[in-house]
C-alpha cells in the first residue's frame, strides 16, 4: 500500500523507498498525500538518513512553560516574567510557538502603544519573548530560529534626569520631618541620599548590613552585594531610629505624599528614584570620579553611569577648550 482514502476521508500515506526506510503520514486531501509520497522517496534516493520532520504544534504559552521549567523558575523575576509572557501570547491568539509572525507581533505592540503602554514596557516584553526562544533552542527543546530575532526594540527618548538641589533638599526634609506621617521616611531618605541606593535597598536594609560604619547592600537589583561608607553621625542616626522605631516597614507612599507638600515638581515615575539621581549628581559636581560612582551605584555597565558625567565641573569648560575652534588662531 502506498496511498489509500480512510473511513473518515482523508488520505494515509504508507510509504517504503528503501528497505527498512519506511514513512506513514495521514493528510486530508489526496494531493498532500501524493507530495508527500514523491517527497519521501525523492530524498530517501538521495540521502538514505532522511526523515521528514514532523510540525511542532506546540503553542505558546507551552514554550513559555518549557522556558519557565528549565530556566525561568531560576530567574528572581521569573514568576512575574512568567505573567507577563502568558498575558502577551494571550494578546497574540497563543499561536504555534513555531508559526509566531513577526509581522502580527509589531502590529499588536503598535497597537499597544497607542493605547498608552510606554516603549520601555514593550521592549521588555520583546526581550523577554526572545530569551524563551533562544534558551529553549539552546537546551535543544527547539531546533527552529527565533521567529523574532529580526524585530527591531523601539527607540525611546531618553529622559532628563531630575536632581534636587541643596534648598530642594532642605525643603524636603523639613517637610518629611514636621509634616511625613510614617517616621521611616526620614531614615530612609537618609540612606538614600548618603549611598545613593535605590528606594527599596534602603527600605530592606537590616541591622546585619550595618557595621563599622559601612552599609552592605545585598539583595540588588543586580543580585550583586555592595558596600558604602557612611558618616558616624548617620551610623547612630539609624541605630537610634531602629532602636525606637524597629525595622522600616513599607514607607514609599508616605515619602510621595510628604514630596506633594513641597514646591518641588519632578517628572512623572520619578519621586523617590530622584534621591538616586541626587545622590550621583553631586558626587560627579563636587568632583567625584566616574567609576567610583558606578562601584557606588552597582551599575553593571559604565555606560549607565555616564549618564551624570555631564555634570562633572569642568565638563563644560573642556567642550570650550578641546573643541577646534580653540587650535584656529
Amino acid at each position: 500500500m502506498s496511498i489509500e482514502q480512510q473511513p473518515d476521508g482523508r488520505w494515509k500515506v504508507d510509504v517504503e523507498p528503501i528497505k527498512g526506510k519506511r514513512f506513514r503520514k495521514t493528510f486530508k486531501t489526496k494531493g498532500e498525500a501524493q507530495r508527500f509520497e514523491a517527497t519521501c522517496r525523492a530524498k530517501v534516493v538521495d540521502n538514505p538518513s532522511w526523515s521528514p520532520k514532523p510540525t511542532d504544534a506546540r503553542r505558546l504559552t507551552a514554550l513559555i512553560g518549557s522556558w519557565f521549567d528549565l530556566h525561568g523558575h531560576s530567574l528572581r523575576d521569573g514568576v512575574r516574567r512568567r505573567s507577563k509572557l502568558d498575558l502577551v501570547a494571550k494578546r497574540l491568539g497563543n499561536p504555534l510557538g513555531a508559526k509566531l509572525d513577526p509581522q502580527i507581533y509589531a502590529h499588536d505592540r503598535r497597537i499597544r502603544l497607542e493605547e498608552g503602554t510606554s516603549p520601555k514596557t514593550l521592549n521588555n516584553e520583546l526581550g523577554y519573548l526572545r530569551s524563551v526562544y533562544n534558551e529553549l533552542r539552546g537546551l535543544g527543546v527547539i531546533t527552529y530560529a527565533n521567529p523574532l530575532a529580526l524585530v527591531k526594540p523601539l527607540k525611546i527618548q531618553e529622559r532628563e534626569l531630575s536632581w534636587l538641589t541643596t534648598d530642594q533638599l532642605r525643603e524636603l526634609l523639613e517637610v518629611i520631618r514636621d509634616r511625613c506621617d510614617n517616621p521611616h521616611v526620614e531614615i530612609i531618605t537618609l540612606i538614600c541620599l548618603a549611598t545613593g541606593a535605590r528606594w527599596s535597598e534602603a527600605e530592606k536594609l537590616k541591622p546585619t548590613g550595618l557595621r563599622n560604619g559601612v552599609i552592605t547592600f545585598s539583595g540588588t537589583k543586580s543580585g550583586k552585594v555592595r558596600s558604602v561608607p557612611i558618616t558616624s553621625e548617620l551610623e547612630a542616626k539609624i541605630r537610634q531610629h531602629w532602636k525606637q522605631h524597629g525595622q522600616p516597614n513599607v514607607a514609599i507612599t508616605s515619602f510621595r505624599r510628604a514630596l506633594a507638600k513641597t514646591t518641588i515638581q519632578l517628572p512623572k515615575g520619578q519621586a523617590a528614584h530622584s534621591l538616586r539621581h541626587t545622590f550621583a549628581s553631586h558626587f560627579i559636581q563636587n568632583g567625584g570620579n566616574i567609576l567610583t560612582l558606578q562601584k557606588i551605584l552597582g551599575h553593571s555597565s559604565l555606560a549607565m553611569t555616564m549618564r551624570y558625567a555631564h555634570l562633572a565641573p569642568d565638563h563644560l569648560q573642556d567642550a570650550v577648550r578641546l573643541g577646534p575652534l580653540s587650535f584656529i588662531d
